[in-house]
């Protein structure tokens, strides 16, 4: 994504940051600054400080020093105008915000003014976190606008949604969990597809919460008799690990993920129970080739060199 090309204010993002600022566009003092939030009027900087985001005031031309301490910032449309006002519906690329959640995966974008975020979605929001996610699960959270344009709400009150913010982005629930990437004799990869309440589909490996009193291997046992039918007696090895942050109905949660590499011969997959509350919808095995040109989305992105890379034989 070569986002100085297109927009006068360069994007400042970096894998696995908590928290991306998205302000709605940048304004003619940003575009000559290159630089977010560049008025001098506007609060963003100060705000962030205060609220406990910085250990100092930065200035807009340090904005790239967000980015060790887990920050980052960008725009709901890129084009620069004198106002707001003069963005145009076809300005929000809400596919290049998606891109942002799956290929940089905060673990959540705090859109600064309800404005950004209604351009994106076509809705007005409430302040605060937000039940709608991007990408495979980042969360949402709408911040007051600290543009000089909303001088009608007072600083004490911006600086309490700020600090909302990071009360919010503190308070993760830890969720153990253990997956698995179950192959057939075929090759074949069994995957399970996830529709949100607003319509979100991507498709994974079975698998979730570890359950009080059980082991990871108990967990994946437990899970795909119940996503799938299938009965392991060995849940084979732990063959990849990683860290996942995510929202679910709006709070977030850190899951520290086991995968385990179960192979099977042939089975016909079909769920033990009634999955609509996990939301997953389908549960089907894939070819390589399937793999190899998904035409919905995958979680991680990156499933399919995972795949190849995990199930190489030696």
């Amino acid at each position: 994504m070569d986002a100085l090309a297109q927009s006068d204010v360069p994007d400042v993002l970096a894998p696995g940051l908590r928290c991306v600022f998205c302000g709605i566009n940048p304004g003619r003092v940003s575009a000559a600054a290159a630089a977010h939030f560049a008025n001098p009027r506007n609060d963003f900087w100060r705000l962030l400080h205060d609220a406990g985001f910085t250990p100092r005031l930065l200035t807009p031309q340090e904005q790239f020093e967000l980015l060790p301490l887990g920050w980052g910032a960008t725009n709901a449309a890129y084009r620069t105008t004198p106002g707001s006002g003069d963005l145009r519906r076809g300005d929000f690329d809400l596919d290049r915000m998606n891109r942002i959640a799956l290929e940089y995966a905060p673990h959540a974008i705090a859109f600064v003014g309800k404005e950004a975020y209604r351009g994106l979605f076509g809705e007005r929001p409430q302040l605060g976190a937000q039940l709608r996610v991007l990408g495979a699960g980042v969360g949402l959270f709408v911040l007051p606008s600290t543009s000089p344009a909303n001088a009608a709400v007072p600083y004490a009150e911006r600086l309490r949604w700020f600090r909302e913010l990071r009360t919010w982005l503190d308070d993760v629930r830890e969720r153990p969990s253990a997956r698995a990437l179950v192959v057939d004799a075929a090759e074949r990869v069994l995957l399970v597809r996830f529709r949100n309440r607003f319509g979100d589909v991507w498709w994974a490996t079975p698998g979730g919460g570890i359950e009080p009193g059980e082991t990871a291997a108990d967990a994946i046992r437990r899970e795909l008799l119940e996503e799938a039918g299938l009965e392991v007696a060995d849940a084979g090895p732990v063959v990849h690990t990683r860290d996942v942050t995510f929202s679910w109905d709006g709070r977030l949660v850190h899951m520290p993920e086991e995968m385990f590499l179960v192979r099977v011969g042939v089975h016909d997959p079909a769920p033990t129970i009634d999955l609509a509350a996990e939301n997953v919808v389908d549960v089907k095995w894939w070819t390589p080739e399937e793999l190899a040109a998904p035409v919905e989305r995958l979680a991680p992105l990156d499933l399919p060199e995972l795949v190849r890379g995990l199930t190489r034989r030696p």
